[in-house]
């Protein structure tokens, strides 16, 4: 048993109470740990019965069972660097790491064609189609998928825009979303809270959300209109790079392909253009 999948895939049928106690454990399981059941629901403002029957919600026997798992699954390898690197010291002991390396990285994969659904993924690309105005962002591990799609929904649809704190005015930038603009976030463990934040006040704005994450529950939750989980069965982001990756390129291609029109003119487009002064061919010299 996991703890952290068990409370993803139960939390929609806890009450909002429990719901509470569990997003607190999964963001501070050290409290879990230490504290009683009481202190826990002072701290969050429920009853200890609360707690409680939170444990028996999630398939426990009652708290004390809890603790143990938390000491076991949550406070082992806290870091994700330190995380990954376990899991690849366990692949170096087999003979083929190259193939082990990348076999994991397919179980991610396909993990998290189960985890998404056909017709969320749907909407998703008819938004994009549709939208007047698309803006990306993604901070510190996130930043990477971010531009890269950014990038190339600008290659094959136009107006994408990458959203960077360190440069852009981001009063401005989204004093100019509206109800005809897709906001697009990559989220993931460790959550930046300036990522969140954009995303508050783009959907105040009207702007449509769509959450990139790697739990059902993390706090992008709160404000995307549509959330898509990349699964990894590791707590290192890292690893969860190629199950993302995938997954972006699965949505180049539906938009690609169910704007077919628009894709052939930006195609032209390119095509017009004399590409000559910007790039070489293999085994070409510059002039």
């Amino acid at each position: 048993m996991v703890l952290k999948e068990v409370i993803e895939k139960e939390f929609n049928n806890l009450s909002k109470g429990q719901q509470k106690a569990a997003k607190y454990l999964l963001d501070h399981p050290k409290d879990f740990a230490v504290k009683s059941a009481g202190e826990i629901g002072k701290r969050i403002g429920v009853s200890e019965t609360t707690v409680i029957r939170f444990c028996y919600s999630i398939q426990l026997s009652g708290y004390s069972e809890l603790q143990k798992m938390v000491r076991e699954q949550l406070l082992k390898a806290n870091s994700t660097l330190g995380q990954y690197f376990t899991s690849k010291v366990e692949l170096a002991e087999k003979p083929e790491f190259l193939a082990s390396v990348m076999e994991k990285d397919c179980l991610h994969i396909r993990e998290t064609i189960q985890n998404i659904s056909q017709d969320d993924f749907d909407v998703l690309v008819e938004r994009l189609i549709k939208t007047k105005k698309i803006y990306v962002t993604g901070l510190r591990s996130s930043f990477a998928a971010a531009s890269w799609l950014s990038f190339t929904l600008g290659v094959v649809r136009g107006n994408a825009k990458l959203i960077r704190p360190d440069t852009d005015d981001l009063l401005l930038t989204i004093t100019e979303m509206d109800k005809e603009a897709t906001f697009i976030a990559i989220s993931f463990d460790r959550y930046m809270k300036d990522t969140i934040k954009m995303a508050e006040l783009a959907k105040k704005q009207g702007a449509f959300v769509i959450g990139i994450t790697d739990s059902a529950i993390a706090p992008i939750k709160e404000h995307a209109d549509l959330l898509f989980k990349i699964h990894s069965s590791e707590k290192s982001t890292i690893d969860a790079a190629s199950a993302l990756f995938s997954f972006l390129n699965a949505v180049i291609a539906g938009v690609s392909i169910q704007d077919g029109d628009r894709f052939q003119t930006r195609k032209e487009q390119y095509e017009k253009l004399d590409s000559e002064h910007f790039f070489i061919q293999p085994g070409g010299k510059l002039d």
